[in-house]
């Protein structure tokens, strides 16, 4: 019963081998992510990015209709712009960098819904259902140019993270002596904080662009609280994200509950989990006596 409970369902649905492979892709790339975002003190940041995506997302439906690939451009595109103004108004006002995105955030909601509500409904009339699918997921029907738009993002994005790596850790916490040896510290962010958009584009097409957010920052919160090394963290929210995504949605499949939420619900159970038996200030781990040693 195990095995039929997992194996039948990619038997019988080639939609959810798509679903799969997109929700591993995002899982893989995403996780490292969150993590640099907990480390940056930028989670709920990332969580306001995600409305930046809106008016590009509305554009490119009101233009192409439903285009998955065509809507992740758009979202790019929509995302990168708000990122870089944000950028360029903190290092130009007194405004520090959150208090400029979130009132990017605020025009960008603004801007998106006033381009559904005029011509959502008159272009498209019941597309404009569609659209709400491809804002708050939809994995059970990505298309292969979908997919291999995502699994494109999620390579690029691994290799871009690689070569960034050492820079990143170092601007994250020691931004000042990064400064000092004439590194190149704004850079680091914007690249950075693209290849959050952009993951982030990717995951609203699978899980939706409320629930991305939650795919990239929950399994970095839960390994977090297993161990202090930077890449053991990474590698634990990587295996919470493709354990969560692989339960979800073969959950999903078998009791008919939305794939998105049901993904992002493993990976609470994961930090709920986390939090009682972790290693790091878990509760039993800090109500255990401790051990005293003889002197």
């Amino acid at each position: 019963m195990f095995m039929e409970f997992i194996v039948d369902p990619f038997v019988q649905s080639d939609a959810l081998k798509r679903a799969m492979a997109a929700s591993l892709a995002i899982s893989v790339a995403g996780a490292p992510l969150g993590v640099m975002l907990i480390v940056r003190r930028m989670s709920l940041a990332g969580d306001v990015l995600t409305h930046t995506l809106l008016p590009g997302v509305a554009v490119a439906f009101l233009l192409a209709g439903e285009t998955p690939a065509v809507m992740i451009l758009g979202g790019t595109i929509s995302g990168l712009i708000a990122v870089y103004l944000s950028m360029m108004v903190a290092r130009t006002t007194l405004l520090r960098e959150d208090a400029s995105l979130a009132t990017f955030y605020v025009l960008s909601l603004a801007i998106g819904v006033i381009l559904l509500s005029q011509g959502g409904a008159d272009s498209h009339g019941d597309e404009a259902e569609d659209l709400l699918h491809i804002l708050f997921g939809n994995a059970l029907e990505i298309d292969r140019l979908t997919l291999l738009t995502i699994a494109a993002i999620s390579s690029g994005s691994l290799i871009v993270l690689a070569f960034l790596y050492r820079l990143l850790v170092l601007e994250s916490f020691d931004p000042t002596f990064l400064r000092s040896v004439g590194g190149p510290g704004a850079w680091v962010h914007f690249l950075f904080m693209s290849l959050v958009v952009v993951n982030l584009i990717a995951g609203a097409v699978t899980i939706g662009t409320m629930m991305a957010i939650g795919l990239m920052i929950v399994p970095g919160a839960a390994a977090r609280l297993w161990t202090q090394d930077l890449g053991a963290i990474m590698a634990g929210a990587v295996g919470v994200a493709l354990f969560s995504s692989a339960a979800g949605l073969l959950t999903g499949y078998h009791m008919g509950l939305p794939p998105g939420p049901t993904i992002i619900l493993f990976a609470g159970l994961c930090f709920f989990l986390s939090l009682v038996f972790g290693r790091q200030n878990g509760l039993i781990h800090r109500f255990k006596r401790p051990v005293h040693l003889d002197g």
